[in-house]
This record gives C-alpha cells, structure tokens and sequence, in this order.
C-alpha cells in the first residue's frame, strides 16, 4: 500500500520509491477517484495523485486493475439492471436473483418509495462508504423528512431497496460479547484462465447496536472469515 508521494514516474514507467532504491511497478489497484490520479490529465490541484501516471498506462507499461472509467460500475443505479446485462452478454438467465431495486427517478418507482420510506433503505447512486443512506426502520422521523425533500428535489440521484435482514455473529464490545450484524463480500477474478471466485472473502461487521451498515467509515470492522475444506476442516 503506497501513497501518490511514494510513486513517481520515468519515461512511462511507474516506479515505488523505497529505502533500498527505485522498484519498478506493473499493477496497480488505486483507492482514489478517476479526477485525482493524475494533475497532468485531470485536476490540476490534485496532491493525491501521481502526474505521469496515465502516460504511463496508454503506453501499456503499468496496468490499473480498475482503470478510469470503471467507477459506473459503481453506480448503484447500474445494478438494477444485472439481470439484462447478464441476458444480454451470457445469453442466459441470472443464476442468483438481485435484491428488488426501485430507481426514484422513474416516477411510479418514486411515488412507492416516498409512500414506504420508513420501511426502505435509501442510497445515492453515487455514494459510497455508507454516506448519504437512510435506513428506513431505524431513521428518525426526522431523518425520514429530510429524505423525502430530498427525493422530491432530485429523484434522480437515488434508489432504494427492502431493508434486509442481516445475520448476526457474537462480537466482543465494550459491554462484552453481543450479537452485531455482519455481511460477507466475495472476491470474484475475470482473465485469460476464466472466471474464479477466491475462496475466502471480507467479512465485515457493525459495532454499532442495531446498526446495519458495516462499513468502516461509519464505524464498522471485520471478522475473521473460515472456509471450510472439502474434509470439514476450517482454514
């Protein structure tokens, strides 16, 4: 894991700084959005960027796992249409449903969103880390106000689904050990063997009582995560 500082680059290579000398670099996974990786293309005041760094890659002398342009996948919108997507490219149907995802900017989907929202999860299609969400069951009244201004003036920028119910795990808090909502990410690689689903994944937990969202940036952890092998045994 490396910051902007650590990285530099010469003729079109990629280079990681350390206190032995220069290592070259050939993959890289950027935590950082499209906008800030590079000041010579993009903005100009970036510091957390690495100027070079999308010569470098157009040259083909460093790959980046998820290259500028990937983040629509991260648009929440776009998941509610996996089950076209999937149709359309592997010409079957979907082997896992999606959770049902109502998008507000369609207005029947609207109506029935601002009629339930004590019931829903909302998220902005752009969020991430766990901001600008309303867990319905749990949200003030408030909160639940202040959400519903918020479809009315830009529907657009949101989707909601039924708020699920998470499995709980015994988790050792202040008080001592109690029951926290967990979720497990999968890892899934895509390349010239196929696809694979790594086994093993990230088990993340909320520390907040009655809390659903995990993610770290509100709060959340991780647990450790055991697979168990074909023999029974746990790794």
């Amino acid at each position: 894991m490396v910051e902007a500082a650590d990285l530099e680059v010469d003729d079109d290579i990629v280079w990681m700084r350390t206190i032995t000398g220069r290592v070259r670099v050939d993959v890289i996974y950027r935590r950082i959005d499209d906008d800030y990786i590079d000041p010579l293309v993009f903005r100009p005041d970036s510091q957390l960027g690495v100027p070079g760094l999308i010569a470098a890659y157009r040259a083909g002398k460093v790959a980046i796992v998820n290259a500028p342009g990937t983040g629509i996948a991260d648009d929440k919108a776009i998941y509610s249409y996996m089950p076209e997507i999937v149709k359309f490219y592997a010409g079957g149907e979907p082997t896992l449903p999606i959770v049902q995802t109502w998008r507000c900017r369609e207005p029947q989907s609207l109506k029935y969103v601002l009629d339930n929202l004590s019931e829903l999860v909302v998220k902005l299609v752009d969020g991430s880390g766990g901001y600008g969400m309303l867990v319905g069951p749990t949200a003030s009244k408030k909160e639940i106000e202040d959400f519903r201004a918020a479809l009315i003036a830009e529907p657009h920028r949101y989707i909601a689904q039924p708020t699920l119910a998470l499995s709980t795990v015994p988790t050792m808090v202040e008080s001592g050990v109690a029951p926290r909502h967990v979720d497990f990410r999968p890892f899934v690689l895509s390349g010239a063997g196929g696809v694979k689903v790594i086994p093993g994944g990230l088990t993340r937990v909320a520390l907040r009582e009655g809390s659903l969202v995990v993610n770290s940036s509100q709060g959340g952890g991780t647990k450790d995560s055991f697979v168990l092998m074909d023999n029974g045994d746990a790794r």
